[in-house]
């Protein structure tokens, strides 16, 4: 089960051109291309006479023709030539097509009702195309585990000091405050860690520093799974502008029930013309995302063979607070008790923890 009614991250804009792409996206294989005006197009990749995928086909100023048969589909789905027998064209002859906006550096496919596809629900990641502030490095990583076990991960941070051990971890982290917040149906899992050594990978951005720094990691959570993580150190007892800081992306589009797409990228305002800054902050992202987080969030799902999370009744520790709340507002969309078309204040407030959760 998904959210149908929500913008879900397709591809990074520069994966999108003339040439056909699929991707797999809530178990629906999509197909995506530019149209000659540059707009970008999304449309189902199955052929509905045979079931040819269109990306091994023809496209052909603006229609894909099926490599099967030579059936010719347009920029909304519609099949436009039967090229056999008298040429007509059968009523059932069309494939899905799919909203798309592209925002941010970003392809942005709706999956539910169009009439309530608002652009405004597109959360921001401006600083990816930022350029006077921010350099950008990013990046996709197919992961084997559901989105919503990423997610639990992304949220609760407390992991990185046992995951991330000689990378991104501290013990400063362990006891740092946690707190989470809700507006709307954004969730805020803020960490405040202060007075301890750096992470490895801090401080060596931070220039070997080598003395106590106050470290803060504050997660956005916006549904069904787009994350900003505001982090970063700063000398202990000064002004978070006296240190360093990074914007992280980490957008999750499922592909199916057990496998995700996770679009991340690093954004930092300083060294901005640097691209040794650029080469450590990738190698840094693949030493943990792809080094550590994927082999475990593969071996959690692994471990939890055909039950779902719910059925294997998980036992809740106090840093699950954010998770807990982001599962419930997903739930509440899910069954349709709450919408991300409207304000719902209450969205994932049953039984979930205090809006403050700090420890």
């Amino acid at each position: 089960m998904y959210v149908k009614n929500a913008w879900y991250v397709a591809a990074w804009s520069t994966e999108v051109s003339r040439e056909l792409l699929s991707r797999e996206i809530c178990d629906v294989s999509v197909l995506l291309f530019r149209r000659e005006n540059g707009d970008a197009v999304a449309i189902g990749n199955r052929c509905p006479h045979r079931f040819a995928p269109l990306q091994m086909g023809k496209l052909m100023g603006d229609v894909v023709q099926c490599p099967y048969h030579g059936l010719k589909f347009d920029h909304r789905g519609a099949c436009v030539e039967n090229p056999h027998g008298d040429g007509k064209v059968p009523r059932a002859c069309k494939v899905p097509s799919f909203p798309a906006v592209e925002r941010h550096g970003l392809i942005w496919l709706w999956f539910g009702d169009q009439e309530i596809a608002e652009e405004s629900l597109i959360p921001d990641f401006s600083c990816l195309v930022d350029t006077e502030n921010y350099r950008t490095v990013g990046g996709t990583i197919l992961m084997d585990a559901n989105y919503e076990l990423i997610t639990d991960n992304l949220v609760d941070l407390s992991h990185v000091e046992f995951v991330h051990e000689g990378i991104l971890g501290s013990e400063a982290i362990k006891r740092g405050r946690h707190e989470v917040l809700q507006d709307g149906l954004t969730v805020h899992s803020n960490r405040w860690c202060p007075d301890g050594l750096a992470p490895p990978a801090w401080d060596a951005m931070f220039g070997n520093y080598g003395k106590p720094v106050d470290h803060w990691l504050n997660m956005r959570w916006d549904p069904p799974a787009h994350m900003l993580l505001d982090v970063g150190v700063t000398p202990t007892g000064r002004p978070v502008e006296d240190g360093i800081m990074i914007l992280g992306t980490d957008i999750l589009t499922p592909a199916s029930k057990t496998r995700t797409h996770y679009f991340w990228a690093i954004s930092r305002p300083y060294d901005l013309d640097n691209p040794e800054v650029d080469k450590a902050w990738e190698q840094a992202i693949d030493a943990a995302f792809v080094g550590q987080d994927k082999p475990m969030l593969e071996a959690v799902q692994v471990m939890m063979g055909d039950k779902s999370f719910d059925e294997l009744k998980p036992v809740m520790i106090s840093p699950d607070a954010g998770a807990v709340r982001c599962r419930r507002i997903i739930a509440d969309l899910i069954s349709g008790e709450c919408s991300v078309a409207v304000d719902h204040a209450n969205c994932g407030e049953k039984d979930a923890p205090a809006n403050r959760a700090s420890h």
